[in-house]
């Protein structure tokens, strides 16, 4: 796994753990998720993704790692309701 680092005008250069590798974060918010349903559901999701995009954006970090970040973490919290469901498994078409 790497750190993903940006330089921030600020303070230098930073690294960070990447989102998607928290594995606490990752877990919590599937099995918060995964408690949720419809418009809830949709709602906790913004709510999440867009906290943690601004606490990366007010880290210095670039829009694009930041949306990047994002969609990892979010990969991530899916395969995560997959493992909590037992679908670990590839689907076959």
């Amino acid at each position: 796994m790497t750190v993903s680092e940006f330089a921030s005008p600020a303070a230098g250069k930073i690294a960070f753990f990447p989102l998607a590798s928290r594995r606490d974060l990752v877990r919590t918010s599937a099995e918060k998720l995964d408690q949720c349903h419809g418009p809830d559901a949709v709602q906790f999701w913004r709510t999440t993704c867009r906290a943690l995009g601004a606490e990366l954006l007010s880290l210095g970090c670039p829009e694009a790692t930041m949306r990047a970040e994002i969609m990892d973490f979010q990969e991530a919290v899916q395969f995560e309701l997959m493992r909590l469901h037992g679908e670990g498994g590839v689907a076959r078409g």
